[in-house]
Parts: structure tokens; sequence; C-alpha cells
């Protein structure tokens, strides 16, 4: 009786051993070791060559520190950034059991901007037609904003002379109409996404004018406004002398409850000033003169993420730029040069 119990007893334990090495999971080995390197070209590319190691790991997942990621099994990447900047990347290392280790570094990157499309407005007569179109009409509404004017390409509204566009907005019965002036877009002529748009312009003195310099999504003709998204790189209106404003409109966020910000820059309507904005996958900066106002943090999730193409306008009265003086009879906008860098 003792052998057989004693028998048993190590058959019992043979079969729960074996049952349990049968059962057993992948063994849980955190990563270690981790190493986070970049080389940071000198060419003023925007090329950054990450290289990332660590003990255990099967994957790394890297973030560029402007909003995109990328998931890498060796461990090295070259990324192209689209904007000069600083920027705080990460590393992740994932083990093969899921488990992971981070490490962060910062890097000073320069990008060398191209020249890829400008108008200089330097050939007098009618705007290019290569480059511009026009709006034109009222927008059977006031083009959404109960504005006053009539949109025309009459050389009475809108021409180039002596190295400047000149968008003229009149007092004059045109059409129905009050006021007339002109409204040009790159529309299916011109559209990029990403990069840098400068514009040099004097704006137009008056109560009730509302010039601006500003950009539609390239699908606005499939999906409307504000779901194409709009940035408007400069607006003025005559009754807030010399405020200008850079603003976003997109889903949510749009009309009276935009996303913008102002600056006071004195002379607008006396002295030519460069209204620019910054656009990457990570922010939109808008300035004036290379002074920076206003910045917004630009996600995946928005529609400032494909192609956009500009406009330039002078709107008269409008919900936003309100009633129109009395005596007034012509304001123009004078562009010296629009130019996109890539």
């Amino acid at each position: 009786m003792m052998k057989w119990s004693v028998c048993g007893m190590l058959l019992l334990v043979l079969v729960s051993f074996s049952c349990k090495k049968k059962n057993a999971g992948p063994v849980d080995i955190a990563p270690t070791n981790l190493t986070f390197t970049a080389d940071v070209s000198t060419n003023n590319s925007g090329n950054v060559t990450f290289t990332a190691s660590a003990t255990n790991a099967v994957n790394y997942e890297f973030d560029f520190g402007n909003g995109v990621f990328q998931d890498v099994p060796s461990g090295t990447v070259t990324y192209k950034y689209p904007a000069s900047g600083n920027y705080t990347t990460k590393v992740t290392a994932r083990s093969a059991s899921g488990q992971t280790l981070s490490k962060t570094l910062t890097i000073s990157v320069t990008v060398a901007l191209t020249l890829v499309w400008s108008d200089e407005f330097n050939t007098a007569g009618a705007p290019d037609p290569a480059r511009w179109g026009y709006d034109i009409g009222t927008g059977s509404s006031g083009w959404g904003n109960n504005e006053l004017q009539f949109y025309t390409s009459r050389p009475e509204n809108v021409s180039i002379s002596n190295g400047t566009l000149k968008i003229v907005a009149r007092r004059e019965a045109f059409s129905g109409s009050n006021f007339t002036s002109a409204r040009l877009l790159t529309r299916d002529k011109f559209s990029f996404r990403y990069g840098k748009v400068e514009a040099r312009a004097k704006l137009p003195a008056g109560v009730g004018t509302w010039p601006a310099i500003w950009m539609l999504g390239a699908n606005f003709g499939t999906v409307g406004w504000p779901a194409c998204g709009e940035i408007d790189i400069m607006e003025h209106v005559g009754a807030q002398l010399n405020k200008i404003y850079g603003t976003l409109h997109y889903p949510g966020f749009s009309g009276g409850n935009a996303v913008g910000g102002q600056v006071t820059v004195p002379k607008v309507t006396t002295e030519f000033k460069v209204y620019s904005v910054e656009w990457t996958p990570a922010i939109i900066r808008f300035s004036v003169d290379g002074v920076p106002f206003f910045t917004f943090a630009n996600t995946s999730s928005l529609p400032f993420n494909q192609n956009f193409f500009i406009i330039m306008n002078v709107a008269m009265g409008g919900n936003f730029g309100g009633p129109v003086e009395s005596g007034f009879t012509s304001g123009t906008m004078e562009v010296d040069y629009i130019r996109v860098y890539q």
C-alpha cells in the first residue's frame, strides 16, 4: 500500500508539472537599454535620420514632434520635416509581449524654403488668366455675409499698373447693387498643401471696406463650407483701422465662432506690409512683417491637411465690414506680390 501511494503521488506531480509547462504563455520581457539618436542634415533639406535600439524590442514607434507618427521594426528611419523649428521627438520601443520603453529627444531643424508659385504683378493690364479666375456677381446672398458689392472682372475694379495689382471697390449702381469690386482666386489653377504664403499689400481706407487675402480647401465644391476649411491670412475692416485679423474657420468653429488672433499694426492703409502664414501638419502661424501674432495647433482630424487655393478681394459692408460711411466713393487694395514657398 505504501509503495503504490508514493508512486501515485509522483505521477500526480509529473502530470501537474506537464500541464503547467504546456499552458505557459510567452515570457513577459520588457525592453531595456534604449538608445535614441538623431542625425540632422546640415544642408537645410529638413531630413533627419533617427536611430533607436533596445534589448528585447521588436518594433519602434517614432513621434516626430509635429503630429506625424511612424512604426519602424528596424529602429532606423529618415523623416523630412516640412518646416523649420524645434521639435520634441519621441521613440517608443515595444517588446513581443507588448511592454514598452520610451525616450525623448529635442532637435532643431532648418528647412530652406523654395518658391513654388508667385505673381509679382509686373505686367500691366488684366491679371494673368493662367493664375487667376474671378467670382462674379453677388453670390446670391452677399456671399454668405450680407455683403453689398457686385464682383466684376472689369478694369475699373481690377487691374495691374506700376508693378502692383489694384482691387478697387467703388460706390456705383451696378446690376442692382450699390457697390462694385473684384474677387480673384486660383481655384482650378493652383492649389497646394503646406508651406508659407507671403503677400505684400497696402489696404484700402474707408469705413465699410473689408479687404482680405485668404484660402479655401480645394474640396469646397463637394463638401461645402466650413467643412472644406478656411484660412484667413489677412482681414481688415475700415471701422477698426489698423487692426489685422488672422482667422481659421472649420466645422464647429466658423463665422462669428471662428478661431483666430488680432494685432494692431500702424499705417496699414498708407504703407505696404507683408502678411504671411506658415502652414504645416503641426501649426498654422500668422505674421505681419515677419512678427507672429497668432499660432494654431493643427491636427490630422482638422480640414487643414489638404490642398487649398488662394483668394484676394475687397468686400463692402456685410456682417463683418459693417455699415459703409456715407462719404465713401472708392477704396483700393494694392498688392505688390504674393508668393508661395514650400
